[in-house]
């Protein structure tokens, strides 16, 4: 029996997995298990997991006091993956496992009170900070499949007994294969929405540029259902992108059995949900549905009657890409770069202004509207009216051009923006914005005289002529035109209470 053995597992920090060495030493003294490192309630109650797992298996701890220390010791440590190194080197301390068992391999998982080892969230991105390390992982039987996606030697176990047998030779645990890749749900056609010609084409050009959007007009006029249909517009995603939004459902507990899908996120929270839900945080600071949506679409339906904190806590991502959680002691950074899709009814009442559609007149929109902050509103490049379907839209027949035509043009833009290697237009920098969407010269004199009459901000400015970019990309043209900012200046709502005769003045 030796005095002290260790064992090797990970701690997180956003999606960085950071070594942590897990070491236990048998001590004289009053019988315990004690353990220290900073640790939250989840790893403390770890002592009692683990001693009834041992006397499950028949393995006696011995008298006197184990100290096991989590290293480093400033490093906060959250959730259950430590059962799995805590119990691992306490066995190799006792003698249980050979002395060198564990040299060279990173420890993950959950231990239930049978000693069976149970799932926890996060096994890719500690799977792959392994394989960085040129380490072994050894996880649950149930994450396998999860942890076989970053390669390099993967040891699925289901239970204590089992690894056991597996260091001393008893029975050897075959490798794991990968989870499937899998379609993802299917998404509604746009062939299914009659009428809003102008509202598919503003999807189109949100889809092609990754521009954010928000849809405005009275119930049933069919916002809910072009957002719904947006993510069948974008590419699938690439394997880079791919690895990055599992890694991060992973964290987030949401991978089912390993399976991954090229499918991009689409995530709809209800208006009821709180800042920490939305953007991230919480006891163990988990992302939120903005992260949760990375290089997807995040639709926000009725977007007024979100708190104000929550909507305003969005405005630094929508920026940044990343959504940054500060804690008293350290910061936890997530990536959020998301395509921002919303809708809104005009007021309260569900209409407009017109006569007969609202309630209480002009101060009813103006109330309602007032809601979302101008700053939050400078974000969405996209700002549409939506006018109600008649009767003769719903009579129509369906329309030729469905999700897959629109969906190959929007691929072709994209192949455009790929091209020049400046990334989607919508993430322009300046002085990439300014090399590669300058307006001809009546394009620059429209952007200008508009920018003047509707009082645009700088940011307004440059998500305009990042719009007309794309619009241009759409339509396969090198140069940003004058018809190519027109367009993009009337994707631009004017708001109540707003000089309504502005764009009339500058068109």
């Amino acid at each position: 029996m030796q005095t002290c053995a260790s064992a090797t597992t990970v701690a997180f920090a956003g999606l960085e997995a950071r070594r942590i060495d897990v070491q236990v030493q048998l001590t004289g003294g009053t019988h315990g298990i004690v353990i220290v490192g900073l640790g939250d309630k989840a790893v403390s109650e770890a002592r009692e997991r683990v001693r009834a797992a041992f006397a499950s298996i028949g393995l006696a701890i011995p008298a006197g006091r184990i100290v096991v220390n989590l290293a480093p010791a400033d490093l906060p440590k959250e959730g259950t993956h430590y059962d799995l190194p805590i119990a691992l080197a306490m066995m190799a301390a006792i003698g249980a496992l050979p002395h060198d068992a564990l040299d060279g391999v990173v420890c993950f998982g959950e231990v239930g009170l049978d000693g069976a080892l149970a799932p926890a969230p996060g096994a890719l991105p500690a799977a792959m900070a392994a394989h960085s390390m040129d380490a072994a992982f050894i996880c649950p039987e149930a994450c396998g499949a999860e942890a076989a996606w970053a390669g390099g030697e993967v040891i699925a176990a289901p239970s204590l007994l089992s690894l056991i047998n597996h260091f001393r030779g008893g029975a050897a645990l075959k490798p794991p294969e990968r989870g499937d890749l899998i379609a993802g749900e299917s998404v509604p056609d746009l062939r299914d929405v009659r009428g809003q010609e102008q509202a598919k084409r503003a999807l189109e050009i949100a889809a092609a540029g990754a521009h954010n959007i928000l849809f405005v007009g009275p119930p049933g006029a069919g916002k809910s259902m072009l957002a719904q249909r947006l993510p069948g517009l974008l590419p699938p995603l690439s394997s880079e992108e791919l690895l990055e939004v599992s890694m991060l459902h992973s964290v987030a507990g949401l991978l089912e059995r390993g399976r991954l899908t090229r499918t991009r996120p689409f995530r709809a929270p209800h208006h009821s949900a709180s800042m920490a839900a939305l953007v991230g945080g919480g006891l163990r600071a988990k992302p939120g549905e903005i992260s949760l949506s990375h290089q997807g679409v995040l639709f926000l339906d009725e977007l007024p009657e979100f708190s104000q904190h929550a909507l305003d806590a969005l405005r630094q991502p929508l920026e940044s890409g990343q959504v940054l959680i500060a804690r008293a002691n350290h910061h936890v950074t997530y990536p959020a770069r998301i395509l921002l899709a919303a809708a809104m009814n005009p007021c309260r009442c569900g209409g407009g202004s017109g006569a007969g559609v609202c309630r209480r007149g002009p101060r009813c929109a103006i109330d309602y509207q007032a809601r979302l902050s101008g700053p939050l509103l400078d974000r969405i490049d996209i700002q549409l009216e939506v006018p109600a379907v008649t009767a003769t839209d719903l009579a129509l027949p369906p329309p030729i051009e469905g999700t897959a035509e629109a969906a190959a043009r929007v691929g072709r833009a994209r192949d455009a923006q790929a091209g020049r290697g400046a990334g989607l237009n919508a993430t322009l920098d300046l002085q990439s914005l300014e090399r590669l969407a300058a307006p001809d010269a009546p394009g620059a004199a429209l952007l200008a005289k508009a920018a003047e009459s509707l009082s645009l901000s700088a940011r307004a400015y440059h998500r305009t002529l990042k719009v007309a970019r794309t619009i241009a990309d759409l339509d396969g043209a090198e140069a940003v035109r004058r018809i190519h900012v027109a367009e993009a200046l009337s994707l631009r709502r004017q708001w109540a209470g707003a000089d309504q005769a502005g764009f009339a003045r500058v068109s």
